[in-house]
């Protein structure tokens, strides 16, 4: 696969010796991993639209969904060789190519809700970690959420018991690895796209997402249980290739931040409403039964995933940790 993307790479950098070169617009090719009617999608389609009206056409934006270029895996790799220059993957994908300060982000209940979460990403802490990204090639631009995590299974999830060795789908992260063993469940890590196909044929019993990738994904129709935890963050951080991103003209540069702004803003306000379209939806399918848990359930499940703090800092270190609880205003875990 390598050799594939170098090739693409290379190609991409013979185009742009041509003598043509001072007409041609600056492109960028933007790959993601989710549908187009998702808010990542959507957010994807609106810098597109914005960033080409700001530029006045000097730059065109190639959206390319649904991994049709690269899969989870090779997209980072990518875009560090230049085959691709923008990317918008989850905060979970960093850990493994050695940024593992977002980690953070995956914790269990660390992000109580929206408007905590605002503070960490538009504040000092946000700018802090994206800037960690410069060492890897890359430049971090923006914070987009996807929303909130629930648990869904073919069996009803709600104390901690419940998920003494369930088969879990997860994303490639140690934190959801320990999150999940820390439960007694067996965790898979799968690509995003083969989620569905695997639950339908019981390769695993179950996963963790947001409403509106449950919905779009139609994993609803092969779950027969979804709980209510609001337990864990999906975000994705906005990436471009940073040799990509200095070579531009300041002033294109600056029309490009600014769209970005506006695209986040655009996109991070559909995530908050489409998760609530898609509980709804899910509800009327009459496929999954939804499970809402009392205060007491809530709190035994928050106990059950303590130690996962423990084995974070371990990585990341206590001192990040304690920031982020610092700044989401919960001292002490």
């Amino acid at each position: 696969m390598r050799g594939l993307i170098l090739a693409a790479a290379s190609v991409a950098a013979l185009a742009l010796a041509g003598p043509a070169a001072a007409q041609a617009p600056i492109v960028i090719k933007f790959s993601h991993v989710v549908a187009s009617d998702t808010p990542k999608g959507k957010a994807a389609d609106k810098f597109k639209e914005l960033a080409e009206k700001y530029t006045s056409g000097k730059v065109k934006v190639e959206v390319y969904p649904n991994s049709t270029l690269y899969k989870d895996k090779e997209e980072l790799e990518a875009l560090q060789l230049g085959a691709v220059q923008m990317l918008a993957p989850s905060n979970s994908k960093f850990g493994p190519i050695g940024v593992k300060e977002f980690e953070v982000f995956d914790l269990p209940y660390i992000l109580p809700d929206l408007t905590t979460l605002r503070k960490v990403t538009d504040g000092p802490l946000g700018a802090r970690l994206l800037k960690l990204l410069d060492s890897k090639g890359m430049t971090g631009l923006a914070y987009w959420d996807n929303g909130f995590k629930q648990m869904s299974a073919n069996r009803k999830l709600v104390t901690p018991a419940d998920y003494k060795g369930v088969k879990f789908r997860i994303q490639s992260s140690k934190v959801l690895e320990a999150q999940f063993r820390a439960l007694g469940s067996i965790p898979q890590v799968m690509a995003f796209g083969e989620v569905y196909q695997a639950l339908q044929t019981g390769v695993v019993d179950g996963q963790e997402n947001t409403w509106s990738n449950i919905y779009t994904q139609k994993m609803h129709e092969v779950q027969k249980f979804a709980t209510v935890t609001n337990h864990g963050y999906i975000g994705y951080v906005v990436v471009v290739n940073k040799k990509f991103w200095d070579g531009l003209p300041a002033d294109i540069r600056s029309e490009l931040d600014k769209a970005m702004k506006e695209a986040t803003a655009f996109g991070n306000g559909q995530s908050a409403k489409e998760n609530e379209d898609a509980l709804e939806l899910i509800k009327k399918s009459g496929k999954t039964e939804i499970v809402t848990l009392t205060p007491e359930q809530d709190a035994a499940m928050r106990k059950a995933m303590e130690p996962v703090y423990k084995d974070v800092a371990t990585r990341v270190g206590q001192p990040l940790i304690d920031e982020f609880m610092k700044e989401t205003g919960q001292a002490g875990h």
